[in-house]
């Protein structure tokens, strides 16, 4: 189609590398903040707890603010991930060899 001209592959090594590392670093992350979160009721987290019921009902700012942190670190995984997808979908050659 398109005589004499070269396609240029653009390579995008350095921010795939980046923004796989930073994706394990929020993986664990949110795995960590998952797993620290209270039980509440029944279910795997009261599996883990023990089942353990208590007189407060009400919720701590501790719990609280954990719950942002899961939140906010969840978004920015889901976010790390989309960038991923828009390199390796529009950059051809994104980190793959």
């Amino acid at each position: 189609m398109l005589d004499g001209v070269i396609p240029m592959k653009i390579t995008m090594t350095t921010p795939v590398l980046i923004l796989s590392c930073v994706l394990i670093f929020l993986s664990l992350l949110l795995t960590l903040s998952i797993l620290i979160h209270k039980a509440k009721g029944g279910g795997m987290s009261a599996l883990f707890a023990g089942g353990r019921s208590t007189a407060m009902s009400g919720v701590s700012i501790a719990e609280r603010n954990l719950d942002r942190i899961t939140v906010v670190v969840g978004g920015l995984w889901v976010s790390c991930i989309v960038v991923l997808l828009v390199l390796y979908r529009f950059y051809d050659g994104a980190g793959l060899g």
